[in-house]
């Protein structure tokens, strides 16, 4: 088993896993901080960018450079369309995959680049939500940047590529950028549907099949809607992967720990971005930020994503604005998909919290957005310039808007528009961009400018306490997460003696990947599962080896076939190959019996010494083969011809006789095949894998009695029969049956 990194951005991960013949990528996220090298994208002509002087490396004098690099306040951007950072596409080769398992929303925006021109034949699996959202990222992504490119302003006339080959004689930051030549523009409308085309919707713990191999589950992670962590399984290995998982009570279902439990290889990305930064008290910071712009007269701007936090920031701001007496102030959301992602999110019941679900059966609706916009609160529009939205348009007010990189999107204009006004407010609640930088385009700036992250990911100290829970034989980690080198100790902890950075630890082996390498995992493959076909499965007659085991001999021919392995009747050899042919003109041959020896890097070919009494005479043939044999020349004084026969050593003589054919397989015994009991032992260990822990086994007179207190069931393991004692909980009883399925002895 072969894990392969093909992305730098922790966040953003996307992995491909080799196990049993298959090639599975586990999510596909896009790498964005490329773009805050390039100017912005304003939606209409905007004269401070066009008018921002050129920038000449010194000491270089190159005619194609002319017009690429344009200088703000003492920092150097890129004059084109912005480009991003896709998966590394040169160790894996994506005509080769034959799974993507996608995680969440966030993680599924280099779709495109993996699926599209590349040969890629195999299945995309995500969830319902996951497919959506998804959907409204990448097309608000693709207008927003049609939307700047077709604007006439900054980088709107044409792609710069010469920077890229003098970045060495660059300034900082551009001096620093990874890889600046495998960064590409945004796909096209047309590929962005054939990859979405692709994808198959699954539901929480559903079981999907994978080319017969393995099955791959996902499971709720709590991090936003649709968000799943993955559990692959075989009858003998089992690996999680866990990614933008979240313990906090917000909007989506909670996460599902039990059925992470005892994984061989568990694997974990997407961490917070911000450990420093606690969501709640940063909720709390804006809501305060918020009413004190409100009551100064000045205007609100959140620059954001189409969905997640946006849904927690109406519901919490508009509730806070209440209380502070500025419930008339407006809400507005603008972006090409406004309309979609607020009407989309009442509708998905089945994928939120409890507390959400409840309001469904009022009946009311999940989120408090609907409400708004009937009171006419809130109001959405696709683009700054629609009639209705500029008619209904008054400050102050509340604006949320993309894109949080402030390269591209309404809130570009929007910040060139109020820039200069010391009254209007900027607050940046996504992770994903350094704040600072996102403004630096536009500096100087007057307005206010607040930091309030809120990233409900996991940070490392819950981090630390789930790795410990589910207790995997194996932890994998990105470069990001793991100890710097030198450190000992406990994770999660900031500075401290030596000032070490929050990391995760683990009990067990430790395995740390990085973008572009590839590393073997600790599991190996000691058993596998196959089907007995039923001529096979007749003729066995099982024996008991001890108590509940019972085996039978067999002569099978095994073959691996879509990934199943089966055995079946063994087929008898054919006949010999036909004689060799006549040897070539120009070639002579002699056989010859020597000893080979090697000498002083020279290999010696010297008479055999006899070993002991001269070997027998060749064999004698039958007169009834010898009747049948037609044998033809091969060659001056050689004549030979093929033979089956049967080779038998008699009275130190060799003698070749007709051959046996093969009799009927034996009848079978009247015994019948029989399962033996479970090994008591065996099961607890199947119990724990399966998320069943805290097993207590009692011995009793005609067996054991295996008692989870947790689930309150009982198994009465006898040596003839099992009986289960529990609720109608599905989870449990389908755990159940794999733990017993397992550790029953099968023939």
């Amino acid at each position: 088993m072969k894990l392969y990194c093909l992305s730098s951005d922790a966040a953003k991960p996307c992995f491909v896993l080799s196990f049993k013949e298959l090639m599975i990528m586990l999510d596909c996220g896009l790498s964005a901080h490329s773009v805050l090298n390039f100017l912005p994208l304003p939606p209409v002509p905007s004269t401070r960018l066009a008018s921002l002087p050129n920038y000449t490396p010194p000491h270089v004098n190159d005619p194609l450079l002319e017009g690429e690099l344009k200088e703000c306040c003492g920092r150097v951007f890129v004059d084109s369309i912005p480009e991003f950072c896709p998966p590394l596409d040169k160790v894996v080769d994506f005509s080769q995959l034959d799974v993507i398992l996608i995680s969440n929303y966030t993680c599924m925006m280099a779709l495109p680049f993996i699926t599209e021109e590349t040969g890629f034949k195999g299945q995309v699996y995500a969830t319902e939500p996951t497919l959506q959202i998804g959907r409204f990222y990448l097309e608000e992504l693709s207008a927003w940047l049609a939307a700047g490119g077709a604007g006439g302003g900054a980088g709107s006339g044409g792609e710069a590529r010469r920077w890229k080959e003098l970045v060495h004689v660059l300034p900082a930051p551009l001096a620093h950028a990874q890889r600046p030549r495998a960064w590409r523009r945004l796909f096209s409308g047309a590929a962005l549907a054939r990859a979405l085309a692709r994808v198959r919707v699954v539901g929480y713990d559903e079981r999907v099949r994978l080319y017969g191999a393995l099955d791959a589950t996902p499971v709720s992670s709590g991090f936003c809607l649709g968000s799943a962590n993955w559990v692959l399984r075989t009858p003998h290995e089992k690996i999680a992967y866990v990614s933008g998982s979240s313990t906090l009570t917000t909007h989506p279902r909670p996460i599902n720990q039990a059925a992470l439990r005892g994984a061989d290889v568990l694997i974990l990305a997407a961490l917070t971005q911000t450990p420093a930064h606690n969501p709640d008290h940063m909720l709390g910071d804006l809501c305060v930020h918020a009413a004190l712009t409100l009551r100064g007269g000045g205007s609100l701007l959140l620059p954001v994503y189409p969905s997640g936090v946006l849904y927690d920031l109406l519901e919490c701001l508009s509730a806070h604005l209440d209380g502070a007496g500025l419930g008339h102030v407006p809400l507005y959301v603008v972006s090409p998909v406004a309309d979609s992602s607020l009407a989309y999110s009442n509708i998905l019941a089945e994928w939120v919290s409890a507390g959400k679900q409840a309001r469904v059966y009022l009946p009311e609706e999940p989120f408090p957005h609907a409400a708004l916009v009937r009171a006419g609160r809130l109001r959405h529009a696709k683009h700054l310039h629609d009639d209705a939205f500029c008619a209904d348009f008054r400050q102050p007010c509340v604006v949320f808007c993309g894109h949080p990189s402030l390269r591209f999107g309404a809130a570009v204009h929007l910040v060139e528009l109020w820039a200069n006004n010391p009254a209007h407010a900027i607050i940046f609640t996504e992770p994903d961009f350094p704040y600072l930088e996102a403004l630096a385009p536009f500096q100087p700036l007057s307005m206010k400018a607040f930091h309030c992250p809120i990233d409900t990911s996991l940070n490392y100290a819950q981090a630390n306490k789930l790795v410990r829970e589910l207790r995997p034989r194996e932890l994998v980690l990105p470069e990001q997460y793991a100890a710097p080198t030198g450190v000992v100790g406990a994770g999660g902890a900031v500075g401290g003696a030596g000032g070490a950075r929050p990391h995760v630890v683990a009990d067990g082996p430790v395995t740390v990947v990085r973008r572009g390498a590839a590393r073997a995992l600790g599991v190996r493959r000691r058993a596998a599962r196959g089907a007995l076909c039923g001529a096979l499965a007749a003729g066995c007659a099982p024996r008991e080896l001890r108590a509940g085991l019972r085996a039978a001999p067999l002569v099978a021919q095994l073959a691996l076939r879509d990934a199943r392995l089966e055995l079946s009747a063994a087929q008898p050899h054919g006949p010999l190959p036909a004689p060799l042919p006549q040897l070539r003109a120009g070639l002579r041959a002699a056989p010859l019996v020597a000893q080979l020896a090697l000498r002083d890097a020279r290999l010696e070919l010297s008479a055999a010494q006899p070993h002991g009494p001269l070997p027998a005479p060749l064999p004698q043939l039958c007169g009834a083969l010898a009747a049948g044999c037609a044998p033809r020349e091969l060659r001056a004084g050689l004549r030979a011809a093929p033979l089956v026969a049967q080779l038998a050593l008699r009275d130190a003589r060799l003698e070749l006789s007709a051959a046996q054919p093969h009799g009927p397989l034996p009848a079978p015994l009247p015994q019948p095949v029989a399962l033996g009991a479970p090994d008591v032992a065996a099961l607890v260990r199947e119990l724990a894998r399966e998320g069943l822990g805290d097993a207590r086994v009692e011995a009793g007179a005609d067996g054991c009695i295996v008692h989870l207190p947790r689930h309150d069931t009982l198994l009465h393991v006898e040596r003839h029969a099992t009986h289960v004692f529990c609720e109608g909980r599905a989870h449990v009883r389908q755990a159940l049956r794999r733990a017993l399925a397992a550790c029953t002895p099968h023939v």
